[in-house]
């Protein structure tokens, strides 16, 4: 596969992907009708995503977006663990922290609320 194993990859789980939407489309319309036929609905459905997917992968226009798509993705800088774990706890105290003003608010509109209907 080399350098183009994502390119491949991305084409297979898109065929996947694909497969599935196609058999849960075909199954709730024929549903409409009469008791779908899974194997029929299921081998039509992966026959049709592979066929997509191979016009898919034979069209250069396609296949060179994907490849531009895989390059850029070697660019990212992806956070370390070390980062991900203190920006997830800024977030997690935020919200607490929110949550807990939000709850005041709430608990003297009550307040003043069951106080104003009495």
């Amino acid at each position: 596969m080399g350098a183009n194993k994502f390119i491949h990859l991305t084409f297979a789980l898109a065929g996947l992907l694909a497969a599935f939407v196609l058999a849960r489309a075909t199954d709730w319309v024929w549903s409409y009708f009469a008791k779908p036929n899974d194997l029929m609905v299921n081998g039509f459905a992966v026959v049709g995503a592979a066929l997509a997917a191979f016009i898919a992968y034979r069209n250069e226009r396609v296949f060179a977006t994907i490849h531009d798509i895989t390059r850029e993705l070697e660019k990212v800088s992806w956070p370390t663990r070390k980062e991900t774990s203190a920006a997830t706890i800024v977030v997690l105290v935020t919200v607490s922290i929110s949550a807990i003003i939000l709850s005041g608010f709430d608990a003297i509109w009550a307040f003043f609320t069951n106080w104003f209907l009495r």
